[in-house]
């Protein structure tokens, strides 16, 4: 099957649940996701669009229990920049109507030598997909954002050329389970997530 095949048959999969059922569907996930995450103390996270899995409660529990928490920013045809959430009265709708924050970085991105230094704890990247397969491929929307992103992540998040098993960050995939399907047909650039959650 095809890239835009599989992300047509996931749209219409979509389409047969309200609003409601796939924010009761999320619970679970958000569930298990706590549980994976709870020992970092830096999590890079997205916002959701409303087919994806709803992590807004998670997101403000983060903050609220002390940790960092970055969402992405597009700031152009090919690139997103991280910006920190501090909550959702920080936020206005960016590019393709996903809810991005404000703030300029003042500072706060992980690159910065005052976050650098509580690395000890390796940040966590959950990243959203249209669907998933058990190698950990994911199918994005079509653009390449989080592919470009995930491929300089070392760069990006640990200031450092490459990245290492050590040193790397965990990576998650987050989606229904109905989301989850047997292969999902890759390019040379996809990035796999080490989970799917």
């Amino acid at each position: 099957m095809r890239k835009d095949e599989l992300r047509q048959q996931m749209r219409q999969i979509k389409r047969q649940f309200t609003q409601q059922q796939l924010e009761e569907l999320s619970l679970p996930i958000v569930a298990r996701l706590k549980d994976r995450i709870k020992d970092a103390q830096i999590i890079v996270a997205y916002y959701p669009l409303p087919d994806e899995v709803d992590i807004r409660p998670l997101l403000d529990e983060l903050v609220a229990a002390g940790k960092t928490v970055f969402l992405p920013k597009v700031t152009d045809d090919t690139t997103m920049e991280l910006r920190r959430y501090t909550g959702q009265q920080d936020l206005c709708e960016g590019a393709f109507g996903i809810m991005e924050p404000v703030e300029e970085n003042h500072g706060d991105c992980p690159c910065d030598s005052s976050v650098a230094k509580i690395m000890g704890t390796v940040p966590v990247i959950l990243v959203p997909g249209v669907a998933f397969d058990a190698a950990g491929h994911r199918l994005g929307r079509g653009r390449g954002y989080y592919d470009r992103f995930l491929n300089t992540v070392g760069t990006v998040l640990l200031c450092q050329d490459s990245l290492t098993q050590k040193n790397r960050p965990s990576v998650f995939g987050v989606c229904f389970d109905f989301q989850k399907v047997p292969e999902v047909p890759t390019d040379e650039h996809d990035v796999p997530v080490d989970e799917v959650i």
